[in-house]
């Protein structure tokens, strides 16, 4: 006979309980990141509040400042993945 109480893990009735309490936590009812940015920006503030205070953040010089900055809206160079549709010409022609 088992000394713990409550329903045997992977039971039916384990289940229903594991069930019952999802989405019990207020940021479970927020619905996560992906759908509500506001709580991404808290989470990104808090985090660097933290660094801050451990002495790990990262500063800034003004020389990474001014090339961070001239670099603003600038186009990729193409580092994603390869297109599926390239005819055989672009592709020697990205080769060579």
């Amino acid at each position: 006979m088992s000394t713990k109480r409550g329903p045997q893990p992977g039971s039916e009735g384990a289940h229903r309980i594991a069930e019952a309490h999802r989405g019990a936590k207020d940021h479970d009812k927020k619905g996560g990141f992906a759908a509500n940015p506001d709580l991404a920006r808290e989470a990104g503030r808090k985090g660097g509040v933290e660094a801050h205070r451990r002495g790990t953040a990262h500063r800034w010089t003004s020389e990474e400042a001014r090339a961070a900055g001239s670099k603003g809206g600038a186009k990729s160079r193409g580092g994603g993945r390869p297109r599926k549709n390239r005819s055989a010409e672009q592709s020697e022609a990205a080769e060579g």
